[in-house]
């Protein structure tokens, strides 16, 4: 369950968690087009810091407008209220999720001059598939639901609709036993998780999907960036399920995610069937950034 925090922003306003409200017929409550960020903010020596804030700003404003929602705030008058709700709440750690929203106005498909909302909300959030998964590995499924095609959603956009698909999928693998969904693209390649990025290690590569039919996650930019500063060659290319099956090593990544192993697929064990070396490398790495103990990357953290 969510734990709750103090204070949510809500166009400009702090307001209590249990007052944080919106009228049942705000527009996209009924059809789904809103845009929405996760970003985390991580305890470190040197007080608390959020990971990449204005990378995940411009996701934000990009992919408003991708959909023509015009967001009523600058990108610094974000930037500033995520940092104001954060130590508002008084958190050293915690989520962070920025929405943006169409509120109540004219119904029907066109939102003729509705409002455009934004709030902000944070709360203390753990390890998303769990303390033993980023350590042992989890078992993932791929889904009988495929990833949306490029041209019946743009997928470059973390829009609030999307994640029906993702929703359905990952119902799925759990109901069938497993922790996580995989979802193929329209013509059969691998795509992404429900909520995460995928990569796989073979021979001491890389390989990760290209940006074509998946969100463009600042995790796995991350994850990209820091492999081949330690000369670990990556690859963005297309890949299918079997080359996961024979891979050495496969690990998911995203906000929440952070830098999850898998260790089996469709009932298939992954190389040693727990987190593989160059995982546990860059899953190192990761975690000291993000905890302000790597020097070389400090401009990735906002600290507050």
């Amino acid at each position: 369950m969510i734990q709750k925090s103090d204070k949510i922003w809500m166009d400009g306003n702090l307001v209590d968690w249990d007052k944080a409200t919106v009228h049942v017929l705000t527009h996209t409550l009924h059809y789904g087009l809103g845009v929405f960020e996760g970003i985390r903010c991580y305890r470190t020596e040197k007080g608390s810091a959020i990971f990449r804030l204005d990378e995940h700003i411009d996701r934000l404003f990009a992919s408003s407008h991708i959909f023509n929602v015009e967001i009523p705030y600058s990108k610094r008058d974000i930037r500033q209220a995520i940092i104001k709700t954060v130590r508002t709440n008084k958190l050293r750690e915690c989520y962070i999720r920025p929405l943006v929203y169409i509120g109540c106005g004219a119904m029907g498909l066109y939102p003729k001059g509705n409002p455009i909302s934004v709030a902000i909300a944070v709360w203390p959030w753990g390890a998303y598939l769990g303390d033993e998964g980023l350590e042992k590995g989890i078992k993932i499924k791929v889904s009988s639901f495929t990833r949306h095609h490029v041209n019946s959603s743009m997928t470059r956009a973390k829009v609030c609709g999307y994640y029906v698909n993702s929703q359905i999928a990952k119902k799925e693998a759990i109901a069938c036993g497993y922790d996580e969904a995989l979802l193929l693209d329209p013509e059969g390649y691998v795509s992404e998780g429900s909520g995460e990025n995928i990569f796989i290690v073979r021979n001491g590569k890389i390989k990760t999907t290209p940006v074509t039919t998946i969100l463009e996650g600042v995790t796995r930019d991350s994850i990209i960036t820091i492999a081949r500063d330690n000369r670990i060659p990556v690859h963005e290319e297309l890949f299918t399920r079997d080359e996961i099956y024979i891979a050495d090593e496969a690990f998911l990544t995203g906000t929440a995610a952070e830098v999850t192993p898998i260790r089996e697929i469709d009932g298939r064990q992954i190389g040693i069937g727990s987190r593989g070396k160059i995982t546990q490398k860059l899953q190192s790495i990761f975690f000291d950034i993000v905890k302000g103990k790597n020097k070389k990357y400090e401009a990735w953290l906002s600290r507050i």
